[in-house]
């Protein structure tokens, strides 16, 4: 099941509060960049994002699943309407994110 615009537009709302947050449409579903990194993306309208260790202080609880078959487990973001926590969580995980690719 593809993700919505509208979840995908809802989503980089609650992001709003943070500079340089982009995003790729993908195979019906949407990867999210905070500062050219990957942070997670948007799979069947769950925002999850990538599972590094400040993501998982900050979420002790989350649920890890899977974004589709074959992919690495990432955490669910329970909390998507508190935007002051998804700033603290992006910024939090921004350092532990590896850099983005060069293009050739």
């Amino acid at each position: 099941m593809a993700s919505s615009k509208e979840y995908l537009a809802f989503v980089l709302e609650q992001l709003s509060g943070l500079d340089d947050i982009t995003y790729k449409a993908m195979m019906g579903e949407y990867i999210i960049y905070y500062r050219d990194k990957i942070v997670g993306g948007i799979y069947d309208d769950r925002f999850l994002v990538k599972h590094t260790q400040s993501a998982k202080t900050l979420m002790p609880e989350a649920d890890l699943e899977l974004p589709y078959e074959g992919a690495k487990e990432m955490l669910l973001i329970d909390d998507i309407d508190n935007r002051e926590f998804l700033r603290t969580l992006l910024e939090a995980m921004y350092d532990e994110l590896p850099a983005p690719k060069k293009k050739k």
